[in-house]
């Protein structure tokens, strides 16, 4: 295995090439939409931030969503001591309701995992991907960290385009924005309640 640094590095230029190559391009299972449509703005201007996880202890992904300072529009944890993937879905779940209750402080955050025994999600056109740095050896699960708001209200304007039309039935995506849009709606109600104690209380 590489040393650590190496080994970040690598994986920082391997995603950036999946990305180029899987989630950038037009994808006409996504209505002729890339499949990340904004991907590729988030690399060019520097959104996309990484953080590593060597232990089975979460205090950086604790930090990460606590101290969330909006330089980056998306943070990718890469976790190289996963939990199994049952554990981990329930986990992040369990933590996406709790961040959506106050726990810590920032309710205005998501996480969404990908771990290496999900199912390979044959709308992607990735099979002949190949990066120039090779971490083939490596097992990791992914994080990735963004704001509630900005995901589900960018997810809310690709549904009118019909980006979920051809996908729904296939990987049920229509459960996960569902389950998102849950939370998204407990944080603008919890908002408007605040704004209207504020003009009562004024």
């Amino acid at each position: 295995m590489l040393p650590n640094f190496e080994l970040e590095q690598a994986i920082v230029q391997e995603m950036r090439d999946w990305s180029s190559h899987a989630l950038q391009k037009i994808n006409p299972n996504y209505n002729n939409l890339p499949a990340c449509p904004y991907a590729r703005a988030a690399w060019e201007q520097d959104k996309v931030g990484f953080c590593f996880k060597y232990s089975k202890d979460w205090q950086d992904l604790y930090t990460l969503v606590s101290q969330w300072d909006d330089s980056k529009d998306v943070v990718i944890l890469i976790d190289f001591c996963p939990l199994p993937i049952d554990e981990m879905d329930s986990y992040l779940n369990m933590l996406n309701d709790m961040i959506s209750e106050g726990i810590f402080i920032n309710k205005d955050m998501f996480l969404m995992g990908f771990h290496p025994d999900d199912e390979d999600n044959d709308f992607l056109d990735d099979e002949d991907f190949e990066s120039a740095t090779s971490t083939s050896d490596v097992s990791y699960a992914m994080i990735f960290l963004q704001r509630l708001t900005k995901l589900q209200e960018a997810s809310d304007a690709l549904r009118v385009k019909g980006y979920y039309d051809n996908c729904e039935e296939y990987y049920d995506s229509s459960q996960l924005y569902e389950n998102r849009r849950f939370l998204y709606r407990r944080l603008k109600d919890a908002e408007k309640g605040q704004e209207d104690d504020a003009r009562w209380s004024g």
